[in-house]
């Protein structure tokens, strides 16, 4: 604070004071909970907040707390300021000092400059008593590496404008119509992407001598008309070119990291013809020229009837249209392969169906802007065909109405915006009604044939819509074992319908009407009922790897149900059955049908990735049987990283030990012995685009429960058995010496590997929200004190493995 002229007139400042004070002032205030000490009261206050969580800086406009104004500052400057609304001031500026009201107009720099923003240092230097504590100096450094990044592209001073010419978070965009887009019309500040700077992605992954290939340019100089393409030039133009235009069996030929390839199972080999036998994927559906762009240009103008897409609106390219299809169909459809590939044709395809894969495929390339565009294209045609149709039946909802909804409801949900989830929960009710009219005509068409079998066409109309329900009853499935929510579609939906076919005859391509009636024959079918009660009798059944994928994720709705009941205590013969029922389950992957298809995603396991997804989701129901964490899964309803971090830190009590917890403890460390023996880095740069984000969703519980089970280990009076000792063993194994040396404990070391592994590359924010809650989690096992001596005296990496050399020699 500036001196006042009372102040100045008795003590004129002397032309060379004399530097007697150079002690520091003495530190009186002793924090209650540790041995810290502070020469002023406010500064103990603040730290004590990481001892207590209290977070009493709240934000007026959202659910927001934070711990410090500042940062409540930075927060409302980021996030609020650029929808129009009135800044917050920091104290400094309230006061109105000399020194902050102080302005010179400055000329214009020669080359970007690099600002921290004032009203941040003002509060620093009036409160920071000589040291700056982990918070801010990460804020800073986050702010200063945004910045830079943005600097060295030349758009620091660009990227307001740019940011409103069809950034979703503000403008006409975000004016709802209808009730389709009712409380959210999309995601107000993409909170992902400053995550990783175009510049920086591109020479992290592909070295500095890419670096300079790219020739965009910045967003104000995209035409506001529909039918002219943008001259955009992602940062990873150079990177997903190189990506197939089809499947092929080259190992790795998906990964988007060419130069780290890992272990690649492009073929289920168990009980499956050679590979000479396999079968090829159809190209990923594409845009021959301008004249095709220029047709779905027409299409979107013929749907958008009312002109409710704003003008700033624009299709992309047909080359960055043709990038957005190959990354969904070559990156992201094996995970929940509902549409047929073949039969996609984009100037067929209704445009918000178009538009919501092209948003996908967007994602997956990096490229947010255009992502996110798309999406809000695509919600306000769903929007307008719904709420403009006469007579509304869900009976009458064509599937590319329901397709279109649920890709619009994953993007928003795994966005890392809590606007985003409340938006899908919103209408969950509305997509299961289209799910419930949809399969009311699927059965009305299936009884008219009156036992005739089926033509190539209604086989793949007829499939394309049971593919459609699984997928919406994954969804739902998802978003219950994340958010705790209450499932929007039961399992008797789908009672009498048969379970999805195979990959491989979904992808057939049989011109012959002999040979295909031949295959359809000989395809097994089963209905869901029959499959579920094989699996209660313990008799293992033989189906595809989608409906593995949907018969685990019914297992997994009934494990949560029945601890939701009261009587889950008491009622051990459910959960004898429900044991019984996963055991059948994991038994029956020894004869599930082979999948001669080709799928060219990095895998660690042989099989289609739907198996692998299917992993993922038996360990965290197996768990689920043991652990309850409902209070962090519903902590994330509202993303916050700090409550979800203190969610599971009080979830301590949850873990118990016992013979029981040891086999659930098995299935966490296979959980992390995967990213291990591929090698934790170079997981953490792929996994986000090869493997599907029910991973990291599912690993979420698995996580938490192994970090809080060797913290127990740690710190219980009651000695380790021998079993325990064996698994604490075999996760130590896992890391060097002086990564878990460095990091004080094994429990905070696996915690903060985990989140180090999740926000490696973010392609679904969500990730990143773990990833820091994670972070958080290790730094609260090891204590505040030492999380600061660990920061003071090594910088924060992901942890290497003792795998990792002769891993990294191999890729």
């Amino acid at each position: 604070m500036a001196p006042t002229a009372s102040n100045q007139a008795s003590n004129p400042p002397a032309k060379n004071p004399p530097a007697k004070k150079t002690s520091a002032p003495e530190k009186k205030y002793k924090c209650q909970f540790c041995n810290r000490a502070f020469s002023r009261s406010e500064h103990r206050s603040r730290h004590e907040r990481s001892h207590t969580k209290e977070r009493p800086f709240k934000c007026l406009k959202c659910r927001s707390t934070f711990v410090r104004r500042d940062l409540l500052l930075r927060h409302d400057r980021t996030v609020h300021a650029k929808d129009g609304g009135i800044p917050l001031v920091a104290e400094g500026r309230r006061r109105g000092g000399p020194g902050v009201q102080k302005s010179s107009p400055a000329p214009a720099p020669s080359k970007p400059s690099i600002t921290i923003d004032p009203a941040t240092l003002e509060q620093i230097e009036a409160s920071s008593d000589g040291m700056v504590d982990l918070e801010t100096a990460a804020m800073l450094m986050t702010d200063f590496q945004h910045k830079a990044a943005a600097a060295a592209t030349g758009q620091v001073n660009d990227r307001a404008e740019s940011d409103r010419s069809f950034s979703p978070g503000r403008g006409s965009l975000l004016e709802p119509s209808a009730a389709y887009l009712s409380g959210n019309a999309t995601l107000p500040q993409m909170p992902w992407d400053t995550l990783v700077s175009p510049a920086d992605m591109k020479h992290h992954i592909m070295g500095p001598a890419f670096v300079g290939q790219d020739n965009g340019s910045d967003l104000r100089q995209l035409p506001n008309v529909l039918d002219r393409g943008d001259h955009l030039a992602p940062s990873l133009h150079s990177l997903v070119s190189s990506l197939p235009m089809s499947g092929n069996s080259t190992p790795n030929a998906l990964s988007p990291f060419p130069s780290m390839t890992g272990p690649v199972s492009p073929v289920n080999y168990r009980r499956s013809p050679g590979p000479s036998q396999a079968l090829t994927l159809p190209k990923a559906p594409q845009i021959a020229n301008d004249m095709e762009r220029n047709m779905v240009v027409e299409r979107i103008r013929n749907a958008d009837s009312l002109g409710a897409l704003p003008e700033t609106f624009q299709l992309p390219s047909t080359a960055a249209l043709n990038r957005y299809l190959t990354t969904y169909f070559n990156l992201y459809h094996h995970h929940l392969p509902f549409l047929h590939q073949e039969s996609f044709k984009p100037t067929m395809t209704s445009p918000p169906l178009l538009l919501a894969v092209l948003s996908i495929g967007a994602l997956y390339t990096f490229e947010r802007e255009h992502a996110f565009m798309l999406h809000v294209g695509s919600k306000m045609l769903v929007n307008q065909f719904l709420q403009h149709k006469e007579n509304f039946d869900s009976r009458k909802c064509p599937l590319w109405s329901m397709q279109s909804t649920l890709l619009n409801m994953i993007f928003e949900s795994w966005s890392g915006d809590p606007k985003g989830l409340e938006w899908t929960c919103s209408i969950k009710s509305l997509l299961a009604n289209m799910v419930a009219g949809n399969r009311y005509q699927l059965k009305v068409r299936t009884e008219a044939r009156e036992g005739r079998q089926p033509t190539r066409e209604e086989w793949i109309e007829d499939e394309s819509c049971r593919r459609t329900y699984y997928a919406v009853y994954i969804f739902f499935g998802m978003l219950t074992l994340t958010f705790n929510h209450t499932p929007a579609m039961s399992f008797d939906e789908f009672d009498n319908l048969e379970l999805p076919s195979s990959e491989s005859m979904w992808n057939l391509d049989v011109t012959d009407d002999e040979a295909w009636r031949l295959s359809l024959s000989s395809a097994t079918t089963l209905t869901v009922r029959e499959a579920h009660d094989c699996l209660f009798q313990g008799e293992q059944t033989r189906y595809s790897a989608f409906a593995t994928r949907v018969l685990i994720n019914a297992l997994f709705l009934q494990v949560w149900n029945h601890k939701r009941t009261f009587e889950a205590l008491q009622d051990v013969v459910t959960e004898y059955k429900l044991r019984l029922a996963l055991e059948t389950w994991e038994s029956s992957l020894e004869v599930c049908e082979p999948e001669t298809i080709v799928v060219p995603l990095s895998t660690p396991q042989n099989g289609h990735p739907l198996i692998f997804n299917s992993m993922a989701v038996y360990r965290n129901t197996r768990a689920r049987l043991e652990v309850d964490l409902k209070s962090i899964q519903e902590a994330l309803r509202y993303h916050s990283s700090y409550e979800v971090a203190a969610a599971m830190t009080v979830a301590r009590e949850k873990v118990k030990r016992s013979g029981e917890m040891n086999k659930v403890i098995q299935s966490c460390f296979e959980c992390i012995e995967i990213a291990a023996v591929q090698g934790i880095n170079w997981v953490a740069k792929t996994s986000a685009t090869n493997w599907s984000v029910e991973h990291p969703l599912c690993g979420l519980d698995l996580m938490v429960i192994l970090s809080l089970w060797l913290y127990r280990l740690e710190h219980d009076e009651e000695p380790a058995s021998e079993a325990e000792l064996a698994i604490y063993n075999k996760v130590r194994n896992l890391f060097d010496d002086d990564a878990v040396d460095a990091f004080g404990k094994l429990s905070s070391t696996v915690a903060r590997v985990w989140g180090n592994i999740l926000d490696g590359v973010v392609v679904w924010g969500i990730t990143k929200l773990m990833g820091e809650s994670f972070k958080l989690h290790a730094q609260a096992l090891i204590g505040y004190e030492d999380s600061l001596r660990v920061a003071k005296d090594q910088p924060i990496h992901p942890m290497p493995t003792k795998t990792l050399a002769s891993v990294g020699t191999a890729y």
